[in-house]
């Protein structure tokens, strides 16, 4: 399956708008190929709201508006699109991205770590298990920015099957080296493909700095920005290489399989409370635990 990420800019709560320039992007990606067509995160809405009021004026529930318009998109393409919106679930704010398909929406996930950065202040944990979704034969694994730095998630839905990881992110300064090493290294570990797609521009003074990537399932880099710039990075999810876990370098002599060789009755600890705090949390933000 051939797939595009869409590295571009976002109007801050301006729904309307975005899914204009999804359209562009769906209708010229599907047209070189791309089945299945990726987004940054909180691209519908945008992200750096101030308050939960603020945001929840651009927020809508999973059945909305909003999936209905990219599924008749999806469906005059034939293609997936996978973007980043905000899902509103009764008084509940969360930061999602969905998958849809031309018959609808495959899946929706919702954030499960935050980061005290704009929106996220005031969203909820996302609440559902981590979970690999179908588009064609091709499972997509899906989570959202801040998520990609804890490598538990990734795992689990390495473990779950998924073929390809695709990361939505707004990331700002300071977030270069995740782009730079731990994209590859999440892609290595799980044997899987691992995109990530961020955005460009300024909002209420936050920059953003592009840098999406696409690495395969050894952690080499398919295709990559270097800068924060728009741009359209493509590549091909080849499941035979995603699904190969055994690897096989000198037979006889030397074969590794990261998933068959794992020690998980090694890794309780991963799952215990731990006394680590931030300082100063009361004046910078919560403490984490």
């Amino acid at each position: 399956m051939q797939i595009s990420l869409i590295q571009t800019d976002v109007e801050f709560a301006a729904p309307a708008a975005n899914l204009q320039t999804m359209q562009k992007h769906v209708t010229a990606e599907s047209a070189e190929g791309s089945r299945l067509i990726a987004f940054p995160e909180c691209f519908t809405t945008g992200y750096c709201f101030d308050s939960l009021e603020e945001a929840m004026s651009v927020a809508e529930p999973a059945d909305g508006d909003t999936i209905a318009q990219v599924t008749q998109m999806c469906h005059e393409a034939n293609c997936y699109t996978v973007f980043g919106f905000l899902e509103q679930d009764g008084t509940q704010l969360f930061n999602a991205a969905a998958l849809v398909g031309p018959e609808g929406l495959v899946g929706c996930y919702r954030k499960v770590h935050l980061p005290f950065l704009g929106v996220d202040r005031f969203t909820t944990p996302g609440n559902r298990p981590f979970e690999v979704l179908s588009a064609d034969d091709v499972r997509v694994g899906l989570l959202i920015c801040y998520d990609g730095g804890f490598p538990e998630a990734s795992r689990v839905l390495g473990i779950q099957g998924a073929d390809v990881i695709l990361l939505p992110t707004n990331w700002p300064p300071g977030a270069e080296y995740m782009s730079q090493f731990s994209l590859n290294a999440r892609a290595m570990e799980n044997g899987v493909y691992f995109g990530a797609i961020n955005r460009v521009g300024t909002e209420r003074g936050f920059s953003f700095i592009g840098r999406s990537r696409l690495c395969d399932p050894v952690g080499a880099t398919l295709q990559s920005s270097d800068d924060d710039e728009a741009v359209v990075l493509r590549g091909v999810v080849r499941t035979d290489r995603s699904r190969a876990k055994r690897i096989v370098r000198v037979p006889g002599k030397h074969i590794i399989d990261r998933m068959a060789d794992r020690r998980p009755e090694m890794y309780g600890p991963l799952c215990e409370p731990h006394g680590l705090k931030t300082p100063h949390a009361d004046a910078d933000g919560p403490a984490s635990t």
